[in-house]
């Protein structure tokens, strides 16, 4: 396998993807709107770029490489702000939401 797909996969994925997931779970947690996972994902993404820059000889300013990753850290914070809005509107409001699958929640009483 070439590096370059190492390099993605163990520290895109895994560990700039950790905060990623982290990010969306902290504005979740402060009842902050979805949109802010997007603009702090694209600072994320050009961060993870400068690490791959500088720890393992990646490009730059390579606008592709930049994008793949960012979309990759914005669709884990995103999923993961879905998750634990799901489950902070469950755990505040029992009496009126009920969960309904992983990352989504219902009004009691609705089918």
């Amino acid at each position: 396998m070439d590096a370059g797909i190492w390099v993605f996969l163990i520290f895109t994925v895994l560990i700039a993807g950790g905060a990623s997931w982290l990010m969306g779970q902290a504005i979740a947690s402060t009842w902050r709107p979805v949109w802010q996972c997007v603009v702090y994902g694209l600072l994320l993404g050009a961060a993870e770029r400068f690490m791959v820059f500088s720890l393992f000889e990646g490009e730059l300013l390579s606008l592709t490489a930049y994008l793949v990753d960012t979309v990759v850290l914005i669709a884990i914070a995103l999923i993961s702000f879905r998750g634990t809005m799901a489950q902070k509107l469950v755990q505040q409001y029992p009496w009126r939401y009920e969960r309904s699958g992983m990352l989504g929640w219902k009004e009691k009483g609705t089918s």
